[in-house]
């Protein structure tokens, strides 16, 4: 690989943007924008706006989720990624409200988007425009237990054992009602599970099952589960996914994951991917200030 080649910076810009426009602007290397994105502090100015797609996008006017509230507790907020469209701030807190209701302890809450979305420098390579969340399987007696277990600590149990596809004792009625909860909320477009625990609930829903084609299987997503919101009103510029096929997804679908030929369908863990060009609106919202 030819060595990353050093750009002229260009001409002088406000101090507080000077880091992220060099980060941006100045290097060639594998992941500039993903370093530009992570030096913003803040949101943008102006309404909530989603731009973009979830894998190459951003959000402008976005909101902080706090750091608890009734059911839930952000953790590991030193990423700094805890941010997102109001609509998806208020999908956590109703999530949470529910919870309360149930006794089941409080839902962990995980990564959201970056100040303004766009690229991270690790972990996702969605999450950029302010319509995910990751929410964890293990739920928390209280908040200080729940940053004890979590902040620069490794992630809480799977749900799943260990080199299969099958659910494992962590696993039971709490998780189940996480994942229905969120999947029956009509704002809710798809949320990825492991093959193993799409298994473990096509074999135990009960009643009214629609709700099931929400949960797409995928890789990893065995100690957590990454929920997926539609595009908002007043985001024109919200690029939707295309939509979920229609059924449970309990039958064929669901069983090509547990085939030979399914297991070399993701890239391995640090595999570099090609960074695609962000869209102009987002590079305008990464120079506001």
């Amino acid at each position: 690989m030819p060595p990353s080649r050093t750009l002229p910076c260009p001409a002088p810009v406000r101090p507080a943007l000077l880091a992220a426009l060099c980060a941006l602007w100045c290097w060639s290397g594998s992941a500039p924008a993903a370093s530009a994105w992570a030096t913003v502090a803040t949101p943008s100015r102006g309404p909530s706006q989603v731009i973009g797609t979830p894998a190459n996008g951003c959000v402008g006017g976005a909101g902080a989720l706090p750091e608890s509230g009734p059911g839930f507790v952000s953790v590991r907020r030193a990423r700094h990624r805890f941010f997102g469209h109001p609509a998806l701030l208020r999908l956590v807190q109703d999530l949470g409200r529910t919870a309360a209701r149930r006794n089941f302890g409080l839902v962990m809450i995980g990564d959201l988007s970056q100040p303004r979305g766009g690229q991270m420098p690790s972990s996702h390579h969605s999450h950029q425009n302010g319509l995910d969340v990751d929410v964890w399987f293990t739920l928390a007696p209280t908040a200080p237990a729940a940053r004890r277990l979590m902040d620069d600590q490794p992630d809480p149990p799977s749900m799943v054992q260990p080199g299969t596809l099958v659910s494992s004792g962590a696993w039971g009625e709490p998780q189940r009602f996480l994942l229905e909860t969120m999947a029956r909320n009509p704002a809710v477009d798809r949320i990825f599970v492991n093959p193993g625990i799409k298994r473990a609930v096509c074999g135990e829903a009960q009643g009214d099952r629609t709700w099931l084609r929400k949960l797409r299987p995928w890789w990893g997503h065995d100690a957590h589960f990454h929920v997926r919101i539609r595009c908002p009103a007043g985001s024109p510029q919200c690029e939707p996914q295309a939509a979920i096929p229609a059924g449970e997804g309990c039958g064929a679908d669901l069983a090509w994951w547990f085939k030979p030929e399914a297991t070399g369908t993701t890239r391995k863990k640090g595999e570099p991917r090609a960074a695609p060009i962000a869209p102009a609106a987002c590079m305008a919202l990464l120079r506001d200030n």
